[in-house]
């Protein structure tokens, strides 16, 4: 009987245990969540977002936005998107100007017909630190970034991440992502796995890379190509453009702060024959200028599932840097006067 006593104490211990770490994880999770953002229309999904702190010693977090499937949740699949940049905010651009579920318009927010919240549970990250609201108190980390760092944080992140969410722990995990996220979601991947041959807590089904920078020369070679192409450069544009000084020197120069004057001078030219006036990504949209901007902020909200908004990331901008957007969004500003697009 003695043993019987202590089994039942063993067992009431046990579940004690359990109950207070649901209850833990479900209080770390509704701290997060998010009651409404401004100007936000009503929507029958929960979402979230806030911090997870991946290096505590130098107080280095990463902003996330989570947003849960539009139906049934509890069967729907995790999906991570990163966006690329390197430097650019998973949340401003992933989610508020391509797949989320919302849409800036002038000083309110509108539906995306086509989020992909209406098929998968959508965590967005913004990685590394230093992007969008992502932040260390530390200046010094900003100097020794780098894609192995990153990935060792995203995945600390992810750890982190299930403790907040536990729901979502063994549920099937999908990584995507854009441009130089072609980069940083392979070396995720490869940490993931290399993890579970420790101990199996991520349950990677699969990776989707859109328009992703694989490697340099190839990639970023093309498009003298594609400017030239489209009529966009003249053919002798396109002859130094691709001799004495091709698209991938001139990447690399410019990110290691070595900019030469034969590629500034290139790069110049380049730039002055495609204008500003040109969407390099699309040259078949028209260009945020202005005026189209004035006439934006007034489209009608059921317009705008059936239009193209060129201004949406100027309109993102204006809307991540409202006070009152970034206390919904339990965000803050580290060492920044202004939310950017992209981090340098």
């Amino acid at each position: 009987m003695p043993s019987l006593r202590w089994k039942t104490k063993a067992l009431a211990i046990a579940l004690f245990g359990l109950s207070f770490s649901m209850s833990l994880a479900a209080s770390l999770s509704n701290f997060d969540r998010i009651t409404q953002l401004p100007g936000q229309p009503q929507v029958g999904f929960q979402h979230y977002s806030g911090y997870v702190t991946v290096d505590e010693k130098k107080q280095r977090a990463l902003f996330y936005y989570f947003v849960e499937a539009e139906l049934d949740p509890s069967s729907k699949p995790l999906v991570l998107w990163l966006n690329g940049g390197p430097g650019c905010s998973s949340f401003g651009v992933g989610a508020l100007s391509e797949n989320g579920p919302f849409r800036p318009n002038g000083e309110v927010l509108v539906r995306n017909e086509y989020s992909w919240n209406r098929e998968a549970n959508m965590l967005y990250l913004e990685t590394p630190i230093g992007v969008g609201f992502s932040y260390s108190t530390v200046s010094s980390s900003y100097e020794a970034v780098n894609d192995k760092i990153t990935a060792r944080d995203n995945l600390v992140f992810l750890n982190r991440w299930f403790r907040k969410f536990p729901q979502y722990r063994n549920r099937s995990l999908f990584i995507t992502g854009e441009s130089y996220a072609g980069h940083y979601i392979p070396q995720l991947a490869e940490l993931m796995v290399q993890f579970n041959k420790k101990e199996k807590l991520f349950n990677l089904k699969g990776m989707a890379l859109g328009n992703p920078v694989l490697e340099f020369v190839t990639d970023f070679n093309s498009r003298a190509e594609f400017f030239w192409s489209h009529g966009l450069i003249s053919d002798s544009t396109y002859k130094v453009f691709t001799s004495t000084c091709n698209y991938s020197r001139y990447v690399s120069e410019y990110y290691r702060g070595s900019l030469s004057p034969i590629c500034s001078r290139v790069m110049n030219l380049v730039t002055r024959e495609t204008s500003r006036f040109v969407d390099k990504y699309d040259v078949t949209l028209d260009v945020c200028i202005p005026s189209v901007l004035s006439q934006s902020s007034v489209l009608n909200p059921q317009q705008v599932t059936e239009t193209i908004d060129v201004c949406v990331e100027d309109e993102t901008v204006n809307y991540l840097n409202r006070r009152d957007v970034q206390n919904a969004l339990h965000a803050r500003l580290v060492g920044l006067n202004r939310w950017l697009v992209c981090s340098k």
